[in-house]
């Protein structure tokens, strides 16, 4: 059975705690100033009892759980195979999505072509080395501040590329 309420008692220190690391989350929720601005009213005693409730009705909010793979600006969403570059979101073709996904979630390791192409096409390598190279200057155009000074997807001369560490 699904309770209705539930009061958790809270000292001024975990109050404290709490303000600190909300204040300095990352959110697009409208209602994130006004859980600060409760936190900061019961830690001046403005109030004695602080009340949260959800918006949706039902949601087992608990087993979400966030599948981004997160680098500076840039954020890669695989279940929903979005990317957003500074909250904008980034248009990409499926296999532009599929080298960015691969290489980022193996951030830090050196890939060569051949490695890209039988990852990403899961099928023998087929594809001239400049067609891989194409992929990813397109994709370096849709998601580097500056593409020829490659922040997130950096080429290894003489052997690949890889997603910066």
């Amino acid at each position: 059975m699904k309770k209705n309420a539930s009061f958790i008692m809270m000292d001024s220190s975990l109050a404290k705690s709490l303000y600190d690391t909300v204040k300095d989350l990352q959110t697009n929720s409208i209602y994130f100033e006004g859980l600060l601005q409760g936190l900061e009213d019961l830690m001046k005693g403005e109030v004695a009892t602080l009340m949260l409730g959800m918006t949706r009705d039902g949601e087992d909010l608990i087993h979400i759980v966030d599948d981004g793979i997160y680098a500076g600006d840039l954020e890669i969403h695989p279940k929903s195979r979005k990317v957003l570059h500074g909250g904008i979101e980034v248009n990409l073709t499926p296999k532009e999505f599929d080298i960015l996904y691969f290489l980022a979630k193996n951030k830090g390791e050196v890939f060569t072509k051949e490695q890209i192409y039988q990852a990403v096409w899961a099928e023998n390598y087929l594809m001239a080395d400049s067609n891989i190279m194409a992929f990813i200057r397109k994709l370096r155009k849709k998601i580097e501040p500056n593409p020829d000074a490659p922040e997130y997807i950096l080429t290894i001369w003489g052997i690949g590329y890889k997603f910066a560490d």
